[in-house]
């Protein structure tokens, strides 16, 4: 289609979401659930084509700059971690190798912490993304999800971070345990008081978990209380844990509503000052930032 000059995409382990653009302005958007767990590594190409081969210009390469995890060691093409403390994107990217040739492929790297351990592929590009539209920004970015991650940002740096399973908790909780058969829907009171038994106890957590089973069959819980409470007492362990980064702070959520909302809500119970932000938009802005550290004229993909 007349227009287009390059393609953005965020690559997780289980979508792919894709934006065909002019500059800033996003002309085509689409998605699919070939993520990264999904494919081979010679799978990447044919599924990204799948959603923008109509969109290519003829006779010309398009530059794709891709996030997330098709860039981890059973990606597309490893892009190797970068150490903090450091700025959330940096020059080369890693170019991947494909046969198309109006396609010129590249991913940006994640990042590594040693001590404590700890991992992020994809986060850094909404970081990048929500410097760019703050600058001169210090504090804490919080971006909830399957694996949430804290992040200290100062003087445009990542400092340190730090990642919890709690959203990957929340599904296998709500969905295969022995708490699916008392879970589901939502009232916001049961977030509330979840949120407020996990932070005043998180060494009570296991034993809170299975009192909501309890209650269901003893005292006829909701099903909506009791899934509300359920992510509560996720969350509020998950902010006991992270004090020492929001304590004194003030945080940025990014990520999708309505979750981005509640750990905004619980934040505010808090009085951590706090904003939300939508992951979309972030991860745009950090792609179009990252797509500044091409050379002038990127070669097409290698064969």
């Amino acid at each position: 289609m007349s227009g287009l000059d390059w393609i953005a995409a965020d690559w997780g382990t289980s979508h792919l979401r894709v934006w065909g653009l002019r500059g800033d302005t996003v002309l085509h958007q689409t998605a699919s659930d070939q993520g990264m767990g999904q494919l081979s590594r010679d799978g990447f190409e044919p599924a990204l084509l799948a959603l923008v081969a109509d969109w290519l210009p003829e006779g010309q390469v398009t530059p794709v700059i891709i996030c997330g995890m098709a860039g981890s060691r059973q990606g597309w093409a490893e892009a190797p971690y970068r150490a903090v403390p450091c700025t959330p994107l940096d020059g080369p990217l890693v170019q991947a190798p494909c046969r198309d040739l109006r396609l010129s492929v590249h991913i940006v790297p994640g990042l590594q912490q040693a001590k404590p351990a700890d991992v992020i592929r994809g986060e850094e590009t909404q970081v990048a993304g929500f410097l760019a539209q703050h600058p001169g920004w210090d504090g804490v970015i919080c971006l909830p999800g399957t694996h949430s991650k804290w992040v200290r940002v100062s003087a445009g740096e990542v400092v340190s971070f730090q990642t919890f399973l709690t959203g990957e908790m929340f599904g296998l909780l709500s969905e295969q345990s022995v708490l699916r058969h008392s879970v589901a829907g939502w009232a916001d009171a049961g977030f509330a008081e979840g949120v407020a038994q996990g932070m005043e106890r998180p060494e009570r957590l296991m034993a809170r978990l299975f009192g909501l089973r309890a209650e269901a069959l003893l005292n006829g819980l909701a099903a909506d209380i009791a899934r509300a409470r359920l992510s509560g007492l996720l969350i509020g362990a998950e902010l006991a844990a992270a004090k020492p980064y929001w304590l004194g702070q003030r945080v940025a959520v990014i990520g999708a509503a309505p979750l981005a909302q509640h750990y905004a809500q619980a934040l505010g119970t808090l009085s951590v000052p706090v904003t939300t932000h939508e992951s979309p938009a972030m991860t745009l802005a950090g792609l179009a930032a990252a797509r500044t550290l091409l050379p002038p004229e990127a070669p097409s993909c290698v064969n």
